[in-house]
């Protein structure tokens, strides 16, 4: 049965979401978000994955709200993307103020227009440290105020919130998931900078994990 609704930037942790969904015969349909993000890679990048499992790729324009979120590197062009490692403080430069927040309540309420019951978010552990938005507290009292905005027709499933992103690259091998069509950097020029935090970090899980890294980087 079509159940879930699965927000996909277009990036590896949400592809192997996908996958896990499709696996199943749970997808039902796809939703990507514009929220005014640096570069248009990893929407095209989602654009190309839902194709890949034939599933329509729903876009919300919330543009005019990113513009209002400075400050952050995702979203102000003033802002330099911090190059190294998610546990290095700089990374903070990266946060979109209550993203998360506004993204899963905005696809509750396209969940329950298109009668699907269950939204799918791709946070993991290696989130935590930065993200505040991503943490598993966050994730249970989101997944309450989901339903009872719902009425209990929609609910919050996040099936990494304590994995690794070396055991997610590692699901999304075994579930042959198109890892070569996901994009990852924060930078979004023509391939993979291989220097900032969401790079380093998929760097580090295709290598941990000990599969093939289809990604051609700038530089390691």
């Amino acid at each position: 049965m079509k159940t879930d609704l699965v927000l996909l930037s277009g990036g590896l942790d949400s592809t192997t979401a996908l996958a896990q969904a499709a696996d199943i015969g749970a997808a039902g349909a796809t939703i990507s978000i514009d929220y005014g993000q640096r570069h248009r890679r990893e929407l095209e990048a989602a654009a190309r994955v839902a194709e890949y499992y034939g599933l329509p790729n729903l876009v919300l324009d919330l543009t005019s709200w990113g513009n209002l979120l400075g400050g952050s590197s995702l979203t102000d062009p003033s802002v330099e993307v911090p190059h190294g490692h998610y546990a290095d403080p700089s990374m903070s430069l990266t946060v979109v103020p209550n993203r998360n927040a506004t993204l899963l309540m905005a696809a509750a309420g396209v969940a329950w227009a298109n009668d699907l019951t269950r939204v799918v978010t791709a946070v993991h552990a290696g989130d935590h440290p930065v993200y505040p938005d991503c943490r598993p507290e966050f994730i249970d009292a989101a997944r309450h105020a989901m339903e009872l905005g719902t009425e209990g027709r929609v609910t919050l499933h996040a099936p990494f919130v304590t994995w690794t992103k070396t055991e997610i690259a590692a699901e999304g091998h075994r579930l042959h998931a198109p890892l070569g069509l996901t994009w990852s950097c924060y930078e979004g020029g023509g391939i993979h900078c291989g220097k900032c935090g969401t790079c380093t970090e998929r760097i580090e899980a295709f290598r941990e994990a000990g599969i093939p890294d289809p990604t051609v980087y700038v530089a390691r």
